[in-house]
């Protein structure tokens, strides 16, 4: 990874979901690049550990995002802690691998609480105080199961499609306040939630030879978008969405067949 440059210096960033996985390696990112940021997440011990290791830099609150005045209290929080707010990820999110038949009613408006919910209510308190200020980037991480089809996940693929749509409606409305939404949508990245017994790397590439790249993610290669999308260099971009997939959205290989690897 290189060097650290400030590409966010001085600005204050909020990142739901960041004591572990994709959330903790763009809090890492965020305060090597000059950020102060709030760490939220219903991990506290994690969340706890992280912002001690990282100093007066970060700060951590439990947050359950799905409860609208524990919103309240974040953005309370951030800004008497660092005075504003200046960027929103919101990161945080839950996965549930059952069929569309198996899946129940409990269990698919649970997932939507956190994943879209949890979405439009970071939307909805932090956006009126970025408004105020007269600018602000929020980055919504959706996922690649936002952009196609995928067995087992009736209840995460829905909140991630229902997080695309929303990042877009969001940069319409409050583009012209001078607020910038895009999304990020990783795949195949390794974490706990997509990898909870840990299995080792060289262990898991094999099973990706379906995608370009032939290998699954690091959390630091979405935390990468993610802080780009963040920091001034993304000025002209709203609405976009950025796969951090290593090309699985394009399609997977005909194995065999002439583009293939190894044909």
């Amino acid at each position: 990874m290189k060097a650290p440059s400030n590409r966010l210096q001085d600005k204050v960033a909020i990142i739901t979901g960041g004591a572990r996985g994709m959330g903790a390696a763009t809090v890492r990112m965020f305060v090597a690049e000059g950020a102060k940021v709030i760490i939220t997440d219903v991990l506290e011990t994690e969340g706890r550990a992280l912002a001690a290791e990282l100093g007066e830099q970060a700060a951590f609150i439990r947050h359950d995002v799905s409860d609208e005045a524990a919103w309240r209290q974040v953005l309370a929080f951030a800004v008497e802690r660092y005075g504003r707010v200046d960027v929103l990820v919101n990161n945080a999110g839950i996965l549930v691998f059952r069929s569309l038949l198996d899946t129940s009613k409990a269990d698919f408006e649970r997932v939507l609480s956190v994943n879209l919910t949890g979405t439009f209510l970071g939307l909805h308190t932090i956006a009126p105080h970025m408004i105020a200020k007269g600018r602000g980037s929020i980055v919504n991480i959706s996922s690649i199961d936002g952009m196609k089809g995928a067995n087992s996940l009736a209840a995460y693929a829905s909140s991630k499609w229902g997080i695309r749509g929303l990042t877009k409606v969001a940069a319409m409305e409050l583009g012209h306040r001078g607020l910038r939404v895009n999304s990020v949508h990783p795949g195949g990245i390794d974490t706990a939630m997509t990898n909870p017994n840990g299995v080792a790397r060289e262990v898991l590439d094999p099973h990706y030879t379906m995608v370009p790249m032939q290998r699954t993610g690091a959390p630091e290669e979405v935390a990468a978008a993610t802080l780009f999308l963040a920091s001034d260099e993304a000025s002209y971009i709203n609405g976009a969405e950025i796969a951090v997939d290593g090309g699985l959205v394009i399609g997977q290989y005909y194995q065999g067949f002439p583009g293939a690897p190894g044909v």
